[in-house]
């Protein structure tokens, strides 16, 4: 599949996040946050970063990029579209996804290895992995507690919305432990943790955030 990843003023996991999906065997295709359109690609990714610098709120001036609208589009018609940390932050904002991003609870940036349970195996950017499965990926951010109204979190719980959750510690205060969730389609994920940066021995961060990037192979989504 051609999977474009979206260039914002301020990503700087652009390249991880292409070099991930190549690893994933798809090719990668670099979008820029001015384009008008997505160049005929399959799937999207919302790279990490942060685009024009966090001002206002966290992706809240990325959520007006030209390509945002062609995104928008393309993920209510089903195209698979998955948001990295700020690519999440950017999905609440453009209202993909319900809830919110916010300061870490602790009040102090978050760097770690960082163990989670996939909850949701049936979207097209997990499938490649087993519910339940348990995986270790890297954490990083400032702004990562996920933050909904009680009916909205009742919501996305009964629905198999969440589609990963914090095992070992929750990082930033995110409520119910929740680490990535998705629409209700399945084809929008937002994701705190990096799977991008755990896709090759190589970094010694292992390769458990692979499946993310080879599930797009092996998932039928219309």
């Amino acid at each position: 599949m051609k999977v474009g990843i979206v260039t914002f003023p301020g990503s700087l996991d652009d390249v991880d996040a292409q070099r991930a999906v190549r690893f994933g065997g798809n090719e990668a295709v670099a979008l820029w946050h001015g384009d008008h359109d997505l160049g005929g690609v399959d799937a999207v990714v919302l790279p990490g970063g942060f685009s024009y610098g966090d001002y206002l709120r966290c992706g809240a001036i990325s959520r007006f990029s030209p390509v945002m609208a062609e995104v928008i589009d393309a993920a209510g018609r089903g195209m698979p579209v998955l948001g990295i940390c700020n690519g999440f932050q950017i999905l609440c904002e453009s209202h993909l996804l319900p809830g919110a991003l916010i300061r870490n609870d602790h009040r102090k940036f978050a760097c770690r290895d960082q163990r989670l349970r996939i909850e949701n195996a049936r979207t097209p950017w997990t499938s490649s992995y087993d519910e339940g499965a348990e995986i270790t990926v890297v954490l990083k951010n400032g702004e990562g507690g996920f933050v909904a109204d009680a009916e909205t979190l009742d919501r996305l719980e009964g629905e198999g919305q969440v589609v990963a959750r914090y095992l070992g510690g929750n990082p930033n205060g995110s409520l119910r432990d929740i680490a990535g969730i998705s629409n209700a389609a399945g084809n929008v994920v937002g994701l705190m943790p990096h799977p991008e940066h755990a896709v090759e021995e190589l970094t010694g961060a292992g390769t458990q955030g692979l499946g993310f990037f080879t599930s797009l192979a092996v998932t039928a989504f219309a």
